[in-house]
């Protein structure tokens, strides 16, 4: 018989992906006798069947009244007993953190008849109606659907008719009232009364939680997060303990270390007679931790010592929350604590420090999506003048944007192509669509573990919170002072220091770049990052190089770390004033013309060939030979038609060269230039063209090899489909190495390889590979040919609407499409070797430096990834992740 239900104390972490991760920590807090309140788990196999079948799983009923009679017998009281009832809160808990889910109910077992006991028990009147005005608002919102917001507007109403600042100047009799009120609401919005039966309360509550696993907020996230659909969530029911019982209790949020900087410590909230949600939801302003040992130094050391026990026995950041309830500690809940880019790298060096972990699993604790942020950009402030607002660095980094007020707009403003910045009171997991739009997030109140700073940091999104500013949704504006801020207005957003400028505040390179540029070690972040770099390339089996198509590009890919070239586009080189060359080359009469030109574009080639292969001297540059569509070095045709056309309409001659020019163009005119003649094709039809390529190649390597270098310059031929067509050019590359090496006496040798970019060079690799000494993914044209589409076509016309609808999790241009690409790319691999058992295979499309992808080529035993040179540090650092048993690529905590 299965089983869904399990007390705290029956648990323990191996059992995360069945009581979820709140629940399994919950069990690891129980189980050593930490003093947690006790409850039980419904599992995430009872939301799956829930999910699947429509329909509560049959004897689950019956086994949560049987864990809640136990729990009913250990308290003495029963749920909703008239005379001091029994309450609970219940919370969802899926396997990974998920800030979309359904929001927490507290005071669940609450009614008109049991408030009057719970008055009488506690012997505070506000105390029992302020909790009964909490259930009808979290029970309502969550479970019956009514929009949160009509109860905040009762609220803020009651609240300015009794001249009240907060919360706390309401009394009793406003507060029974406010409850009045709700429900009333509850019947408007519904149809329904709100449930007055404790039990129906109870079981509404696990299935909405349930229902919550598929909402718009939870997808969003699980799309963004790439969290798997089918895990579902388990329900914590959990006895109420009241942290809003007077100036001797309250509620807050403990981090072992500073979850934005690493630096170790006690940081996080407190907020004396409250309750939890009302530290999270930022309506007070909270007090440091530093204050709560002045409060209450019992439980401050008390709360030191179980923070210190839980960091050592989870080896890592935790995030506590607590409730003090007439002066007694109780510990709610704990989770390895989600963590800025900064933070993760700082905290994972320490700990190895500390001796909890060693090199390896600090590694697996950071992410090359983190190390890229790290290396983006902060402002420099020193031209900019004093700060507009100052707030919390709640998230840090630094983010430009037009100000704008709810989600909708940020959403609508963002896939425009607009940056924004979303500005709050405080931000709810409605809000969630909106954080992910924007680039910064901005509230009024809130503190370091608000719902914004949590999100935004778990999403890598700048943030500043409790900056003080008067926010009017209505209006559409924020005001500081006498400053307006009217929405659309530009700010710039500080996360690292908690301050907002207005307008667009210049930027400073990051100390990480600035590290990957120099080599320039400092303390802190910059040695963190650096040893985990080293720890990569250690234990690292893929070789990491750089697209590089200049001397400029291959000096600072070598500067980041690239072990070689793997890809240099040849016609990039052909552009500029160099254009006109190639034009001369396409417009050539007869072979005496050809000729002349591409003696002209010879010298020139060479030159960049040399100086590539003086800055990647004695490590592999991969060159491809030129592999764009013609029509890419040629005036567009329309321009020159209607130029030619104007000029004869004023009576003139049109000028010859445009004439012949648009001749040329006309004739060379293809419906689908990314499918015509390009790659190996335009070697074949264009006489002397590989020649000169080749030549200019073995001629720099002759340079290079006289001037003392070593230089390791391989010849790639692109876009083959047929064994044939590389054959026929590896023929032609041959002759004129042989040639070279006769005319200067330095022998020459460039092993020839093909870039597998169509699916049928994939599927007849086995053949191909006969004649080629390499491989090279071609991802992104392999991407487009085997999906049928083109990129520059589709991105904007259909990719948003298919990542909705969840037929990409991701864009398959910026991560590898595994089943599809990624088989070819298989089938390829195993051909290609079983032809070639020593074949060199590598990846030279962009996704060679995508963390996901570089996971999969060390799964496909490639041998190498190539990337543009700023991603080259990411793609290592993947790289030596990869080579970990047991990493995802997207697993930081």
């Amino acid at each position: 018989m299965v089983r869904y239900v399990y007390d705290f104390a029956e648990g323990d972490s191996d059992l995360a992906g069945l009581l979820g991760g709140k629940g399994a920590n919950l069990a690891e807090m129980t189980r050593p006798g930490m003093p947690v309140p006790p409850g039980f788990t419904v599992t995430t196999e009872a939301c799956r069947s829930y999910l699947t079948c429509g329909r509560e799983p049959h004897g689950l009923s019956e086994e949560i009244s049987e864990h809640l009679t136990s729990l009913e017998n250990a308290a003495g009281r029963r749920l909703g007993q008239p005379n001091g009832p029994l309450l609970l809160s219940v919370r969802s808990g899926a396997r990974f953190s998920m800030p979309g889910m359904m929001e927490t109910i507290l005071d669940l077992g609450l009614g008109d008849d049991s408030v009057l006991g719970l008055a009488k028990k506690s012997g505070s009147e506000r105390f029992a109606w302020d909790s009964y005005r909490r259930l009808l608002q979290m029970f309502g919102s969550t479970v019956m659907g009514v929009d949160g917001g009509v109860f905040e507007s009762a609220l803020s109403d009651l609240k300015r008719l009794r001249g009240a600042a907060d919360d706390l100047d309401l009394d009793a009799a406003d507060l029974s009232e406010l409850v009045e009120t709700y429900k009333n609401l509850i019947r408007e919005e519904t149809g329904e009364d709100f449930p007055q039966s404790s039990d129906e309360q109870l079981r509404r509550a696990v299935l909405a939680v349930f229902e919550s696993w598929n909402g718009e907020r939870a997808r969003i996230y699980r799309r963004r997060e790439h969290i798997a659909d089918g895990l579902g969530t388990a329900v914590n029911v959990q006895t109420m303990v009241f942290g809003n019982l007077g100036s001797d209790s309250g509620s807050g949020v403990a981090f072992t270390r500073d979850p934005a900087t690493g630096r170790a410590g006690l940081y996080g909230d407190y907020l004396p007679n409250a309750q939890g949600e009302d530290v999270v939801a930022g309506i007070r302003d909270t007090v440091s931790l530093a204050d709560l040992e002045d409060l209450d130094p019992v439980s401050y050391a008390q709360l030191r010592g179980h923070m210190r026990t839980l960091e050592r026995h989870y080896r890592d950041l935790c995030d506590i929350e607590f409730t003090i309830e007439h002066g007694r500690l109780w510990m709610l809940q704990t989770r390895v604590g989600k963590r800025t880019s900064e933070a993760a790298f700082v905290i994972a060096a320490e700990l190895v420090d500390e001796g909890l972990i060693d090199p390896a699993e600090a590694l697996r604790r950071v992410t090359g999506d983190g190390l890229a942020r790290l290396m983006f950009a902060r402002f420099d402030t020193s031209g900019v003048g004093e700060a507009l607002a100052h707030g919390l660095p709640a998230s840090p980094g630094a983010a430009v944007g037009a100000v704008v007020f709810d989600s909708a707009e940020a959403v609508r403003r963002a896939g425009a192509g607009e940056h924004v910045v979303l500005v709050r009171q405080e931000t709810t997991p409605d809000d969630l669509a909106g954080m992910i739009a924007a680039r910064a997030v901005l509230t009024s109140h809130g503190g370091n573990t608000s719902h914004a700073a949590v999100v935004a940091r778990g999403m890598g999104t700048v943030c500043v919170c409790g900056a003080g500013i008067a926010v009017d949704i209505a209006a559409r504006r924020f005001t500081v002072g006498d400053t307006v801020v009217e929405e659309g207005t530009v700010v710039s957003v500080d996360g690292s220091e908690g301050t907002v400028y207005l307008g667009a505040a210049p930027l400073a390179e990051s100390d990480v770049m600035r590290y990957f540029e120099s080599g320039e070690r400092t303390a802190g972040l910059v040695e963190s990052v650096a040893r985990a770099m080293e720890q990569a390339d250690r234990g690292a089996r893929l070789e990491v190089r750089a697209n590089a198509d200049t001397p400029q590009d291959a000096v600072r890919a070598r500067r980041f770390g690239a072990r070689g070239i793997g890809l240099c586009r040849t016609e990039h080189m052909f552009l500029g004033e160099r254009r006109e060359l190639v034009e001369a080359m396409i417009l050539a009469r007869d072979e005496t013309d050809r000729k002349r030109a591409l003696s002209a574009l010879l010298p020139l080639q060479r030159g960049d060939f040399i100086g590539i292969l003086e800055a990647m001297d004695g490590l592999p540059t991969t060159i491809r030979l030129i592999d764009p569509p013609l029509h890419e070095f040629l005036p567009h045709r329309t321009d020159l038609a209607v130029r030619i056309a104007a000029t004869e309409a004023r009576g003139e001659r049109p000028d010859p060269h445009d004439v012949e020019l648009l001749a040329a163009v006309s004739r060379m005119h293809e419906e689908n230039p990314m499918l015509g003649l390009r790659g190996v094709r335009l070697g074949l039809v264009v006489p002397g063209l590989v020649a000169m390529q080749v030549r200019a190649i073995a001629e720099a390597v002759v340079a290079r090899t006289r001037a003392g270098g070593s230089p390791e310059a391989e010849i790639m031929v692109p876009l083959v489909g047929a064994v044939e067509e590389l054959r026929i050019e590896r023929t032609e590359v041959e002759r004129v190495l042989a040639q070279v090496s006769e005319e200067t006496g330095v022998p020459v040798h460039c092993p020839v390889g093909t870039m597998i970019e169509l699916p049928r060079a994939a599927l007849t690799a086995r053949r191909i590979a006969e004649e080629a000494e390499f491989f090279s993914f071609g991802t992104n044209d392999l991407t487009q040919t085997t999906w049928g589409f083109s990129r520059d076509d589709v991105e904007a016309a259909f990719f948003s609407a298919y990542l909705d609808k969840g037929i990409f999790a991701a864009s398959p241009f910026e991560t590898l499409d595994r089943d599809g690409v990624g088989r070819l790319l298989r089938i390829a691999v195993d051909e290609g070797r079983a032809a070639r058992p020593d074949l060199k295979i590598g990846v030279c499309g962009e996704h060679g430096g995508d963390p996901d992808s570089v996971h999969f080529f060390h799964e496909a035993e490639l041998d190498y990834v190539s990337c543009s040179p700023f991603r080259v540090p990411v793609a290592r650092l993947e790289a030596g992740r990869a080579a970990l048993s047991g990493t995802r690529p997207n697993d930081s905590k």
